[in-house]
């Protein structure tokens, strides 16, 4: 996501207790297109790499997407979408800031 110019990106590692998933990430877009453009290059990549396909969801509207991996959520927003919803509070465990 760095190289597509994501910023604020933050690693979450959950709980494996609490969930079905090890890890979230978290990015923001500066646009709807630009949203739109990482969740496809990161749903491209990770099939390219790793052979996994996701389930992808908020395409439509672009102001949140999120690529479910199954280990690995990934989510992308708008920043004032990000902003309003603070997922990041809502998770326990080590948060990991990746780029500002």
């Amino acid at each position: 996501m760095n190289q597509n110019k994501a910023v604020d990106i933050t690693e979450i590692k959950v709980d494996k207790s609490f969930s079905e998933f090890e890890k979230i990430l978290i990015a923001s877009g500066s646009s709807k297109r630009q949203v739109i453009a990482l969740a496809e290059k990161v749903q491209e990549g990770v099939k390219g790499l790793f052979r996994i396909n996701c389930k992808v969801e908020g395409k439509e509207n672009a102001d949140w997407v999120l690529l479910d991996f199954g280990a690995v959520i990934v989510h992308i927003f708008k920043p004032e979408v990000r902003e309003y919803y603070q997922i990041e509070k809502m998770w326990k465990g080590p948060l990991t800031q990746i780029s500002s």
